[in-house]
């Protein structure tokens, strides 16, 4: 039970920095501004649901994926890095208008799809994420020399997954309460706030992973 707990807050706490739902919840509504709450909550719950999937198969076969195709943790810094930049720079330069125009297409037939980019990723769960789980079920076959238990191990990393998918739920879930205290203008602004942080994580990430490439040439 030990270490159940602790594998489960070791995930949880690795996970819910990066993965941030309260930062990402102003991001989620300012794209959403033109649904209905039928359609913003259906949207949270697959949102919450891609997240969950995305990051339990980062965990346990991302490293495998990785090893196959030969491509290091740090290129995968760098590749995601440039994403989270384009969507960042997108979202901030882009207008009320845009972000309506983004949110009305996101209702209807085309709701699944949009459900997943950029909701999902990489607003979600973006490339630092995918790394950080890669990294921790990385780590599950050198500290598990016994196969009995890899399965508890695994277990409890997927709980941990499923409480970092149901806090993006709620703050996704509720995000138009939350915020609308703030009310239009200042929920426009808290997206281009948010949308500014965004693109600096994504340098810091493109950054971190050029680091850890040129860094054994020194």
């Amino acid at each position: 039970m030990n270490e159940f707990t602790n594998t489960v807050l070791l995930v949880y706490a690795g996970l819910f920095p990066i993965v941030n739902p309260f930062g990402g919840a102003p991001v989620f509504l300012g794209l959403t501004d033109g649904c209905t709450e039928r359609e913003r909550n259906s949207l949270a719950r697959r949102v919450a649901i891609n997240s969950a999937l995305l990051l339990a198969g980062s965990m346990l076969i991302g490293s495998h994926v990785l090893v196959f195709f030969g491509i290091t943790l740090p290129v995968v810094r760098i590749a995601g890095g440039l994403v989270v930049i384009a969507f960042g720079w997108k979202l901030l330069q882009s207008g009320v208008d845009a972000d309506d125009e983004h949110a009305k297409g996101a209702a209807g037939p085309s709701t699944a799809m949009d459900s997943f980019y950029p909701l999902t990723m990489p607003l979600t769960v973006g490339p630092g994420s995918i790394a950080v789980a890669i990294a921790l079920g990385s780590q599950w076959p050198s500290a598990t020399r016994e196969v009995g238990r890899l399965a508890p191990l695994a277990g409890s990393a997927m709980v941990a997954v499923i409480a970092i998918a149901l806090t993006v739920y709620v703050c996704y879930r509720f995000a138009e309460r939350i915020i609308g205290l703030l009310g239009k203008s200042g929920t426009n602004v808290v997206v281009r706030l948010s949308a500014f942080i965004l693109l600096c994580i994504g340098i810091q990430i493109l950054w971190t992973g050029y680091h850890a490439l040129v860094q054994p040439e020194h």
